[in-house]
């Protein structure tokens, strides 16, 4: 084993190098009695903390699953190890489904994971009182997000998202809408608009003082014919407001220290310690995958996630911060490979958030918000590409890939037969795998999806759950309404020189708590 791995060190790539070692070892049962013993001693020396959180950060891999699997062993081989050994950290079940849908959407599951009540597929910041598409049912049946009472509390709030700032995840941190698709006012229904109801980007800038907001989404801040920065020339790309308003100018307007920014080179030049308000919209729509992404002039989720943190962190109350990465739409497209790169960078923003917070207090969250009908078998040997074919043939006496899809885009019949892969690039990063039932896009799936979480009260996440159970762990985690008034809780600092919301009274904590009991 030992000359084997001298001699085929130089010639082999990280993860078969890494596989031909673990092997060596791995046909030893001393080394699997070892490594189990070292996890039962850390397992034992492990004691709760139970000291309130001062900054909280929710990581989403919208529709990553299966969680820890796919994206352990895509990262370990991009880093040169195996990644089947390398799970990411413990981990429960959540239950997913919405008010009205065995299967999820994200609107339903952000209004869950964000504002702690279930409700109805489509709507935003709504109980399932609310009705879809019905703009009369939304008052009286908003549901406020832990994002806004944590900034209510004194301390500095951030979204980052590689999709646009008002879809349905980060839209249900501040929105209160019976249609997740009523981006701008361009896509309200004449009857939502007579009736009164605000569009998901106008409330993004009247509802809730974010400090930091980074994503896609620029046409939905312009009036309409206004040119994007990006992309002048293609009026595809225009703003799309009826009502005339930049709602981009308007933010500004009514802050203190703030920047807007639409590419990377305006984000690396923000000085995060005079900044007080960043909003930086990178796309007309949704920001690109990874693996299409310009570095030079696209900010990674990485890079998004490191100046929001900066920022966020120079509140003495402590920070709340949403990011969500978009594996969702690689998947819905049919292409593992950039849902799963994506979920990659999802892990790698993860770590740099570690690097630039204290763990001891900092709540750490990663979760999905539901699955997809994705599969991941066919017997492949350790340190196979899970882009690859599995290693025996279908009945139809063709091989397939070990990764498919229970449907979607990928389904192809060609004379009545299955197209044959054996010759086909499956690691080419727009490669469709196969699926079994026709869709013009794949849908979720209602399986449970995993949570994990380190930092305070992170022992608080155990066994399954229900979706909305995760905003009340972060509100007590973090101090935050309606948990706030527990005597272990400390008394929010005013910030000295930052606009924007102080955070509320003893007096004012305590009536809107009266107010949320009696709701």
């Amino acid at each position: 084993c030992v000359l084997g791995w001298f001699l085929y060190d130089s010639l082999l790539v990280p993860c078969m190098r890494s596989i031909i070692y673990s092997d060596c070892k791995e046909k030893n049962p001393t080394y699997w009695n070892a490594k189990a013993w070292r996890s039962l001693e850390s397992a034992l020396a492990l004691t709760p903390n139970t000291r309130r959180a001062k900054n909280v950060i929710l990581f989403l891999g919208d529709g990553e699953y299966p969680l820890p699997v796919t994206r352990a062993g895509l990262a370990g081989c991009l880093r040169g190890r195996a990644g089947e050994g390398n799970p990411a950290s413990p981990l429960s079940p959540l239950q997913t489904y919405n008010v009205d849908r065995q299967v999820p959407d994200s609107a339903g599951t952000g209004t869950a994971y964000l504002c702690g009540v279930k409700t109805n597929a489509k709507t935003l910041g709504v109980s399932a009182a609310a009705a879809y598409g019905k703009c009369n049912t939304t008052w009286g049946n908003e549901v406020t997000s832990v994002l806004h009472r944590a900034r209510k509390s004194g301390k500095s709030v951030g979204i980052v998202t590689t999709t646009r700032v008002q879809h349905a995840s980060p839209g249900a941190a501040y929105a209160h809408s019976v249609s997740r698709d009523w981006y701008s006012d361009g896509d309200l229904s004449k009857e939502a608009a007579r009736q009164g109801c605000k569009d998901i980007a106008y409330q993004l800038v009247h509802n809730t003082d974010i400090n930091v907001i980074l994503g896609g989404g620029r046409m939905y801040m312009t009036p309409r014919r206004t040119p994007d920065p990006e992309y002048p020339a293609d009026p595809k790309q225009n703003g799309t407001r009826k009502d005339g308003i930049n709602l981009i100018q308007r933010w500004l307007s009514t802050k203190e220290a703030a920047h807007y920014v639409w590419d990377k080179e305006g984000l690396d030049a923000v000085d995060e310690n005079s900044t007080d308000y960043l909003m930086g919209l990178f796309e007309p729509k949704d920001m690109k995958y990874e693996l299409n992404r310009n570095a030079s002039t696209d900010p990674s989720l990485v890079e998004m996630t490191e100046k929001a943190v900066r920022i966020l962190r120079r509140n003495p109350n402590g920070f709340f911060l949403f990011v969500e990465d978009e594996v969702d739409h690689g998947h819905h497209s049919g292409k593992a490979k950039q849902a799963l790169t994506e979920a990659v960078m999802l892990d790698r923003a993860v770590e740099r958030a570690g690097d630039l917070t204290d763990a001891s207090e900092t709540l750490t969250v990663v979760t999905a918000d539901h699955s997809h009908v994705f599969t991941f078998g066919g017997s492949t040997p350790r340190g196979n590409s899970i882009f690859g074919l599995a290693p025996k043939k279908a009945e139809d006496k063709r091989p397939y890939t070990s990764i498919l899809y229970g449907n979607g885009p990928g389904y192809a019949l060609h004379n009545g037969s299955r197209p044959d892969v054996g010759a086909v690039a499956t690691e080419d990063k727009d490669y469709r795998q196969q699926a079994a039932v026709p869709l013009d896009v794949e849908t979720h799936a209602g399986e449970d999806v995993a949570i994990m979480a380190k930092g305070p009260m992170a022992h608080l996440f155990h066994s399954t759950q229900e979706q909305h159970y995760i905003a009340h762990v972060l509100a007590y985690a973090g101090c935050i309404e309606p948990y706030h008034a527990d005597p272990a809780c400390p008394v929010p600092l005013v910030p000295e020189n930052r606009s924007g919301s102080p955070g509320l009274t003893p007096h004012a904590l305590l009536a809107a708590l009266s107010l949320f009991l009696q709701l």
